[in-house]
């Protein structure tokens, strides 16, 4: 199988962060790996200047970056939105994959989710937080399961040196 994921960061960082954990991100890839056969794993993300280590940890952990530029709102909140970026990145490699991971909560994959079903190319539909997602994807319910249900599995957990 070459089954790929297409992973919405901002969506899946927050609402794994809404439950109070933080995800492990190597693990998140094994996992992705190991028990859906994600071949390629997409990570949209927008950039933000200093960040540079982080993007690198993240592509040596096996993830292909695709950045978006970010902007500055008025109450200085940084904005990046991917989600067009990834039904765009999701339609260009369409042809170069078995099945699709989308990985989001986000109501605005509706479409993109619908036509992978009608093609018969999705896999499965990561819900970070089962209790928080929009009701536009209830109706896919079948193909959901639940990143924030696999604490155990995935959660970072970090090393503290004793002095």
């Amino acid at each position: 199988m070459n089954n790929y994921a297409f992973i919405d960061s901002q969506n899946l960082y927050l609402a794994i962060k809404n439950i109070g954990w933080k995800l492990d991100y190597a693990k998140f890839r094994r996992y992705l790996k190991d028990k859906f056969k994600i071949q390629k794993a997409y990570l949209f993300v927008g950039y933000i200047a200093g960040n540079e280590n982080f993007y690198t940890s993240l592509q040596n952990k096996g993830y292909i970056l695709v950045f978006k530029p970010t902007i500055k709102n008025k109450e200085g909140v940084v904005k990046g939105n991917c989600d067009a970026e990834l039904v765009l990145n999701c339609m260009i490699e369409y042809g170069n994959f078995d099945k699709a991971i989308i990985v989001s909560g986000d109501g605005d994959f509706h479409c993109l989710i619908e036509y992978l079903i009608n093609k018969e190319k999705l896999l499965k539909v990561a819900i970070p937080n089962k209790h928080q997602y929009s009701a536009l994807l209830k109706k896919f319910a079948k193909y959901f399961f639940f990143v924030g249900d696999l604490k155990v599995k995935l959660e970072y957990l970090s090393i503290k040196k004793e002095a």
